[in-house]
């Protein structure tokens, strides 16, 4: 299994003290790619029958320095799926409508509903991060919505949502690999947005407000921080966690439907 440092609850959290580039005593993407087939197929079984039973959701949560491979990680666990039992949402800087609203709207509008699976690349975290990084909201006003954030996520756990909070860790020498790459490569430029490095500039700033959310919002949902200087080993990673979050759910194949049965019966009689 793979070592995705699953958070204690109310801790102080240093992410200095894991190593971005831990692969877990893995040393190659071949050693565990029967075990990645398996785990893939049963995250399909495992979601037909989250969908069939309309009992619960799931909703995963990514967080990370730019570059930390959110959307490469969302398309390599979760592309083998459903699409009729998933959703993807991207959470960049609010509209002029959701300015409007408070900080969790946006994000409340999005969740998913019984039966269904959501992923989040990036999230309601980031106002308590990118705008503490900017001065955007007070220490005080933070430790509010720190609040706020708890409360929101026992109303989705009391309703049946299981969130799942996945922090990928990179290095900051991984990240400036990434940016080169994106310059140098034609075919990356499109990925390159300049703010990344003035955002890169508050890499301490940025880690401490991390460190904090991930004491102070792990009530109702813990943290999972997941070494991802390795591609290969963070989609491992990340897939082990996925599928042991569905598993806890304990689902079960549906009952027989009664009525389809008699639906049955009669199209069978027809002839």
């Amino acid at each position: 299994m793979p070592k995705p440092f699953a958070l204690p609850v109310k801790k102080k959290v240093d992410l200095s003290a894991i190593d971005p580039s831990d692969t877990g005593g893995i040393l190659s993407k071949e050693e565990i790619l029967e075990e990645t087939l398996k785990l893939k197929e049963e995250l399909q079984e495992l979601q037909e029958m989250l969908v069939a039973g309309k009992k619960q959701a799931v909703l995963f949560v990514f967080q990370g320095m730019d570059c930390s491979g959110k959307d490469g990680v969302i398309k390599h666990v979760f592309s083998g799926l459903n699409p009729q039992g998933i959703s993807s949402y991207s959470f960049k800087t609010p509209t002029e409508e959701e300015s409007q609203h408070d900080f969790l709207w946006r994000a409340h509008t999005k969740t998913p509903a019984l039966g269904q699976i959501t992923t989040f690349n990036r999230s309601y975290y980031e106002d308590v991060l990118i705008t503490r990084v900017h001065d955007q909201i007070t220490d005080k006003v933070a430790k509010r919505r720190f609040k706020h954030i708890n409360h929101f996520e026992e109303l989705l756990n009391d309703n049946h949502t299981l969130v799942v909070k996945i922090f990928l860790h990179i290095s900051k020498e991984f990240q400036l690999k990434k940016l080169k790459s994106r310059i140098e490569d034609p075919t990356k430029n499109w990925k390159f947005d300049p703010s990344d490095l003035e955002e890169r500039k508050s890499w301490k700033q940025y880690r401490k407000h991390y460190e904090e959310v991930m004491e102070k919002c792990s009530s109702v949902s813990p943290w999972y921080v997941v070494a991802s200087d390795h591609r290969w080993y963070r989609d491992y990673a990340v897939l082990s966690i996925v599928v042991e979050a569905m598993r806890s759910l304990k689902l079960k194949e549906p009952e027989p439907n009664p009525e389809l049965i008699t639906f049955l019966e009669q199209i069978t009689n027809e002839n």
